[in-house]
């Protein structure tokens, strides 16, 4: 998948390391008040000022975190950086600086390369944000990408995962699912391929789940928005291994209980539909997919009058007292005990 014999192949040994780290962030500009020094030289200078600073990182590892089989390899970049971004997110701060950081094996000619980078660069404009240094390395299994990013917060507005009270209202942004289903469709014409290699899909009716895999986007605007309606979150976190998981992390930390509702999980029709094309609860897959980069927080019950009909964020649940543990609220009105069972738990 990563090879045309029509197109032109660099190798990267023609360009030593740091040719090659020259040659990949030539184009990244410098936007960001706070970068005093990017690229070039041992280190990056950054000037913070008053500022509280936010740093994140992520490593992704090619068979384990994504498949270029059907990954391209500019998405990838893309995602690289918003897995990242989402993290500075749920702190309620704003993203500045990533660095970035790549092992990679002789498989992969320049020209790839270029395509991973041209994914971080599309990423870094969309999203305002300067790419200050990392690395390249040799690798014998494969692709790694390593993502480190750098972001300031106010120290009044920044929110931890502790926090939440109870009678907190529990808030999710967006809808839930997409991305898990999105790679259920990928891996079934993955397999497909391989039997028919001729066979071309038609994948029209699962664009928004299958970007919602290949191009997630972090809730930048989630943050803004809150500022702008005058809602700080009692507690925050991005949804990044499946909403009961995320949900269990909050209770920990901030040592309370939760009721989530069934019927208040959003859902988009797509995934609906595709759970019924697959035989898959849609609970289950909201609960447990991952991968969704949506903010989950707590907000105080006075608050609710500012969330109110907002069609970004919905009101799932409530916070408990610890007491009173953790459960989902069936559509049935029956209570379940809340786990985090992951994606493996799907499979039987």
């Amino acid at each position: 998948m990563i090879e045309d014999k029509n197109q032109q192949r660099t190798e990267l040994s023609n360009l030593g390391e740091f040719g090659l780290i020259e040659h990949l962030t030539k184009n990244f500009k410098i936007n960001q008040k706070s970068t005093v020094k990017g690229i070039g030289d041992d280190a990056a200078v950054l000037n913070f000022e008053d500022k509280r600073v936010i740093v994140t990182t992520d490593l992704l590892v090619e068979g384990v975190h994504f498949d270029l089989s059907y990954m391209p390899l500019k998405h990838l970049g893309y995602k690289a950086v918003m897995v990242n971004l989402s993290d500075v997110y749920a702190m309620n701060g704003q993203a500045t600086q990533i660095t970035v950081s790549i092992a990679v094996s002789n498989r992969f000619p320049l020209e790839a390369l270029e395509e991973l980078y041209a994914g971080i660069e599309t990423a870094a404009k969309i999203y305002d944000i300067d790419v200050v240094g990392g690395d390249t390395t040799s690798s014998t299994t494969g692709l790694l990408i390593s993502v480190t990013a750098l972001g300031t917060v106010s120290e009044n507005d920044v929110v931890y995962r502790e926090g939440a009270k109870p009678n907190d209202l529990l808030v999710v942004s967006g809808d839930l699912g997409g991305a898990y289903m999105g790679l259920q469709v990928l891996e079934r014409e993955k397999e497909v391929y391989k039997v028919n290699p001729k066979n071309q899909p038609d994948l029209s009716m699962y664009t928004y789940i299958i970007e919602r895999q290949l191009k997630p986007e972090a809730r930048k605007d989630i943050v803004k928005l809150l500022q702008d309606l005058g809602v700080k979150p009692t507690s925050m976190i991005d949804i990044s291994d499946g909403l009961s998981s995320e949900i269990l992390h909050l209770c920990k930390h901030s040592d309370v209980g939760c009721d989530l509702y069934e019927n208040k999980i959003p859902l988009d029709p797509q995934v609906i539909s595709a759970c019924e094309e697959f035989n898959i609860d849609s609970t289950t897959v909201a609960l447990n997919g991952g991968e969704d980069y949506e903010l989950l927080m707590t907000i105080s019950q006075e608050d609710y009058p500012k969330i109110k009909g907002n069609p970004n964020l919905s009101v799932i649940g409530y916070v408990t007292e610890k007491s009173a543990g953790k459960h989902l609220v069936t559509r049935a009105d029956t209570k379940i005990e809340l786990k985090a069972q992951g994606w493996k738990n799907f499979e039987d």
